[in-house]
């Protein structure tokens, strides 16, 4: 772009529209050190990916979820699908609104959301395969200094722990960038709320199963659509086909599908117990401080790991990750 057609901007400015559009918070990291330091090198989800000319600044907005649904104690509310599913959508119209403001001052932008997985890592057939994203937001987020990364590698904030939503807009506008935390927000398995709490035993040791992870935070995406219609193909008959035509399956279905509650949102049970965040104790902790779905095993699980990071071994998740989940700290 031509200089001559530029506003000159700063990142106070920048984050200060964000704001007024409706994000809770902003941050802006460079997409250079999102280069130099891919999440996983095998899959790097670099701004390059994106874009080769506008992906200099990564301004990562997020959005809190509603504290009143989090107290509901089933994690397939759909409540809690569709109040999550409207934040994204207002935080997706603020970044449209701000890539527009961006532009009318001279500098290109483009919105990376968090639902738009990779086509290029689809294979056909293979539907139970974990798809990530372009770019990884909670690595973004930690590196515009939102937050770090949880046991569980959620992005965790001081003002909301986990509880938000993320968006990010890619500009290469000339403005500063924030700096990454360094000290760990989460407790790690000294804590392990996350981990006792997942319908999925999910959690693992600074790292997630995804394929375990999925059907819950997605019980409504394509994997259960494409099971869904193969049961009705293989009905026996026509009267077998229309009463799944009409079952509850398909009614969820096609409400995931006009609104994307149950598809792009779904189990947030992690997010909601996780003591970490201004709000857990102001809004949510007389109703979630109790794990009442945790069991012997997964109490275990979490005392080996602490007892591991006692001696000083750490695992080689933590290792890899160590960049965005800050210096371990654990409850004494």
């Amino acid at each position: 772009m031509v200089s001559i057609f530029r506003e000159t901007l700063t990142a106070a400015a920048i984050k200060a529209k964000a704001r007024a559009l409706g994000a809770d918070l902003v941050g802006i990291a460079d997409g250079a050190a999102l280069e130099a330091y891919p999440p996983d090198p095998a899959n790097p989800q670099r701004p390059s990916d994106i874009t080769a000319l506008d992906g200099a600044r990564v301004i990562v907005l997020a959005k809190r979820l509603s504290r009143g649904v989090a107290r509901i104690a089933a994690w397939n509310d759909r409540h809690k699908y569709y109040n999550d599913e409207l934040a994204l959508t207002r935080l997706e119209e603020a970044s449209l609104e701000l890539v527009y403001w961006l532009e009318d001052n001279g500098y290109p932008a483009i919105i990376v959301p968090p639902t738009h997985s990779d086509p290029w890592t689809y294979e056909d057939g293979k539907t139970r395969k974990h798809l990530g994203t372009l770019l990884s937001l909670p690595h973004a987020a930690v590196e515009a200094g939102l937050g770090t990364l949880g046991l569980n590698l959620q992005l965790l904030t001081p003002e909301f722990g986990p509880r938000v939503v993320l968006t990010a807009v890619l500009c290469s506008v000339d403005v500063a960038c924030d700096t990454r935390m360094s000290e760990a927000l989460c407790l790690g398995p000294s804590c392990a709320r996350c981990l006792k709490v997942c319908p999925g035993d999910a959690v693992l040791h600074w790292s997630r199963d995804w394929s375990a992870c999925d059907p819950y935070r997605s019980p409504h995406g394509f994997p259960q659509l494409n099971d869904h219609v193969q049961r009705i193909i293989a009905a026996p008959d026509a009267n077998a086909q229309k009463e799944l035509l009409r079952s509850e399956d398909s009614f969820n279905l096609w409400q995931s599908i006009l609104r994307g509650a149950g598809v792009i949102t779904g189990c947030r049970k992690c997010a909601d117990v996780c003591p970490v965040g201004a709000d857990y104790q102001a809004m949510l902790s007389d109703a979630l401080d109790a794990i009442p779905d945790s069991s012997p095993e997964k109490e275990l699980r979490a005392a080996e790991m602490d007892e591991s990071e006692r001696a000083g071994r750490m695992p080689e998740a933590y290792e890899a990750q160590h960049r965005w989940i800050g210096a371990a700290q654990r409850r004494t």
